[in-house]
């Protein structure tokens, strides 16, 4: 039951059944359960707060990255952008990300002399 496929309700009971957990058990476990559902949610909801405030933008702005830094982030963000167009077959797009690699690799190359 450890991949991703789908598993139903009588599977998930079978195996519950089989560890011997009791019904105590099942409580505690349902109890953590929820409290961490709860926990999650409650970060969630502070995120898309946070992160639509004037405040989390202008922050953001002020934090003066270097241009080596700066070109950092956007090498990640490009190769994120590249996997997930490989992956899709988009090979257009892919060779437009690869033309902006080549110029954040200069920028990167200046730092690493």
């Amino acid at each position: 039951m450890t991949d991703n496929k789908r598993v139903t309700n009588r599977q998930i009971l079978d195996k519950i059944d089989s560890l011997k957990v009791g019904d105590e058990g099942l409580n505690i476990l349902a109890n953590k359960i929820v409290s961490r559902m709860v926990k999650l949610k409650s970060m969630e909801d502070w995120f898309q707060h946070a992160s639509k405030s004037d405040v989390s933008w202008q922050t953001y702005k002020d934090l003066e990255l270097t241009e080596e830094v700066e070109a950092l982030g956007e090498a990640a963000k490009l190769m994120t952008l590249m996997n997930i167009c490989q992956e899709d077959e988009e090979y257009e797009k892919c060779a437009i990300i690869r033309n902006r690699m080549d110029e954040v690799n200069k920028i990167l190359k200046k730092y690493n002399k």
